[in-house]
């Protein structure tokens, strides 16, 4: 029984340690903390029919979503998209400045949008500098919200595995410059009476 017991044990570690996939890679700047989204990728992922292009399409319209919930709106650009083995990566940048002041207010409303689309939180940063909050939703798309170096804002959607694919670039138009072929994008340089509040 013993040694039963030891090839079941091995066996279920190797199931673990293949079901998860991807690219851990992320773009400089990023959080640590990002895993918690990419964790999510084995999740909700039995019976999954997308293909990559579909997935990222997907993403991009979690990303559309909660951009269109912020109020007041802040003006954003595409970050780089990243393919892993089986999952893909999109990624915003806020470039409307969001002020020490206003960082808690502007993650406490991405946190009750993606609550009230019943996405499940799975992890927050409560650091003052560098706050973060991340979900994934039922069918295993991650979602973070995080602030990094000079208080921009970063949205990134981590697709669950899924199969291999072309992926065409983001069809989602920013609203503001496009900083097409520039990496990495500007600082964040877009005042807003409410967002840039108390910054210098």
């Amino acid at each position: 029984m013993s040694r039963r017991f030891q090839i079941v044990a091995v066996a279920l570690a190797v199931g673990f340690t293949l079901s998860a996939c991807g690219s851990e890679k992320a773009h400089p700047g990023a959080d640590a903390n990002t895993t918690a989204t990419r964790s999510a990728r084995s999740e909700g992922t039995k019976g999954n029919n997308m293909d990559m292009q579909e997935a990222a399409e997907r993403a991009d319209g979690m990303l559309d979503d909660v951009l269109k919930k912020i109020d007041p709106e802040v003006q954003w650009a595409h970050g780089p998209t990243t393919k892993g083995s089986c999952d893909v990566t999109r990624r915003r940048t806020v470039m409307t400045i969001v002020s020490a002041e206003r960082r808690q207010a502007f993650l406490d409303q991405v946190e009750e949008f993606w609550r009230t689309s019943d996405y499940r939180i799975r992890a927050k940063n409560k650091d003052a500098e560098f706050p973060a909050v991340y979900a994934v939703t039922k069918d295993g798309f991650g979602i973070s919200v995080s602030v990094r170096a000079k208080g921009q804002v970063f949205f990134e959607a981590d697709t669950p595995c899924v199969k291999e694919s072309k992926v065409a670039e983001s069809v989602s138009k920013p609203n503001g410059p496009a900083y097409k072929g520039v990496y990495p994008l500007p600082s964040p340089n877009v005042r807003s009476d409410h967002w840039s509040a108390g910054a210098s």
